[in-house]
């Protein structure tokens, strides 16, 4: 097993997955492909294109922002930290995709859905913002409790890394 695992990189649970995912995925596009297969062949290009060269590098622009403005300059005592960034990213990443995925209908752009949902078009936007806004306030109440637990007597979150040459 360690020279499988040396070899691979992870477990074989691990390739056993990534084997199946591979497998459901070639087996959609050659569905999609026998049915359409110039829609699916743009659709993929323009989604390769729109994430390469506009999302990616608009959120890794975010991502650095949020690390330049936010940065937590510790006083130089012992307290241990928590890592906050992902407190940041985790909600911000749902609500991005929830946006991508539904942003017909948060824009009011899609002109069939009304009629085949019995919804009216104003409520997505309304209701994409509370979802977002219980992500980051989830988000926020489990920084709270890491911080709390870090910071109380005997917490050991996430201590600070003993220097070089000192004991653990």
């Amino acid at each position: 097993m360690a020279r499988f695992v040396r070899w691979y990189g992870s477990g074989p649970l691990h390739l056993l997955v990534l084997i199946a995912s591979f497998a459901l995925t070639g087996y959609a596009l050659v569905r999609l492909f026998a049915v359409q297969p110039w829609q699916v062949a743009i659709w993929l290009v323009g989604a390769a294109i729109l994430h390469d060269l506009i999302l990616l590098p608009l959120y890794s622009l975010a991502d650095l922002s949020a690390l330049s403005v936010l940065r937590h300059r510790s006083d130089a005592s012992d307290r241990p930290t928590v890592p906050w960034i992902n407190h940041l990213r985790v909600p911000a990443f749902l609500s991005g995709l929830l946006l991508l995925v539904w942003f017909p209908l948060i824009l009011r752009l899609a002109v069939p859905y009304p009629g085949d949902t019995g919804l009216s078009d104003s409520i997505y936007l309304g209701r994409w913002l509370a979802i977002t806004g219980v992500l980051f306030a989830a988000s926020a109440v489990a920084f709270a409790v890491r911080l709390r637990r870090v910071h109380r007597p005997g917490g050991d979150e996430s201590r600070p890394s003993a220097g070089p040459g000192t004991a653990p």
